[in-house]
């Protein structure tokens, strides 16, 4: 599996546009989702039952290799600097010339070093994320986190990894989050695809997780993602068919397809091929390119690596 191009990661955006309306009105006029009635005990279930299923295929080592090819390689650490981001650089392009020759697909890192990275990694196919709107928390005024998205934007980030408030959220002020995320869409324009990241450790409701799967993608994320990694409970399987379910249906019903992307709290490689699994049996292997599916799991590269052989 190889990165994909950027006119191919454009026409991807260009088709997936999204319309000037609040979340209510996608909801009756673009496509009303099915109620979601299941329990945590029986998400569980499923999902026990679906990694059983996939494990006996056997393909571990082919299923590694495209979780490696889905990693967004990260650091967002405070004491992040120049020196760091370009040792950071270097050990991204490293990858593709150790054995098995793999490549991964996008670095992340904080919008300062924006710059820098798109300039040392450029030819390489490695594309440049950076996250926005006050990571981790979403606590700024809406006004300042536009900026700093247009800010990300003209240093040339190529994917913007935005944070919903969850405070608003959990209000129930599910318009001002649906708007919120629709303006970012917005500001990133067809420069930047946007990953909307839900944050679903604070969510913590099968009911909120869903809602906010559906406001994001109504709102016009090019991904939904699990968690920004900085909070105790980061992804998790249960959060994540909930998310693929929504993605599934979604698809089903507009032909438009969103992508994907589980964040933290990945210890081993058995703990990344979850997700994969989850993917290509809910979405399938469509779904398995690193157009709709990402990893953030830095912390394993090395060992998915070794596993790989």
């Amino acid at each position: 599996m190889e990165v994909a191009d950027e006119d191919e990661f454009g026409d991807f955006i260009a088709s997936n546009p999204i319309k000037n309306l609040t979340f209510e009105a996608q909801i009756q006029t673009t496509m009303k989702f099915k109620p979601y009635n299941h329990t945590e005990e029986a998400l569980n279930e499923r999902i026990r039952l679906i990694v059983n299923e996939e494990k006996k295929q056997g393909k571990e080592k082919e299923a590694l290799k495209t979780v490696f090819q889905s990693i967004d390689f990260t650091t967002l650490e405070a004491f992040d600097n120049e020196a760091k981001i370009k040792d950071f650089c270097e050990k991204a392009l490293a990858f593709p010339k150790q054995k098995p020759h793999l490549s991964v697909p996008a670095i992340c890192i904080y919008s300062p070093f924006i710059r820098q990275a798109k300039q040392q990694l450029a030819g390489s196919g490695i594309r440049v994320a950076t996250v926005a709107c006050c990571f981790p928390s979403g606590q700024m005024p809406f006004d300042l986190k536009v900026k700093e998205v247009e800010y990300c934007v003209n240093e040339g980030a190529d994917e913007v990894d935005m944070v919903i408030s969850r405070g608003t959220f959990l209000a129930g002020k599910y318009d001002e989050v649906f708007d919120e995320i629709k303006t970012i869409k917005e500001t990133c324009g067809n420069k930047a695809r946007l990953k909307v990241i839900l944050e679903t450790g604070e969510l913590k409701t099968v009911e909120n997780i869903r809602k906010a799967s559906e406001l994001a993608i109504l709102a016009g994320a090019d991904f939904i993602k699990t968690s920004t990694g900085k909070v105790p409970v980061a992804a998790t399987p249960l959060a994540a068919i909930i998310m693929i379910d929504t993605i599934k249906e979604y698809y089903e019903a507009t032909g438009k397809k969103v992508g994907f992307k589980p964040a933290g709290g990945m210890k081993v490689p058995d703990d990344a091929l979850t997700y994969y699994y989850l993917v290509k049996n809910i979405l399938g292997e469509q779904w398995l390119n690193p157009n709709l599916f990402r990893v953030g799991t830095s912390r394993l590269a090395g060992l998915i690596l070794e596993q790989i052989g």
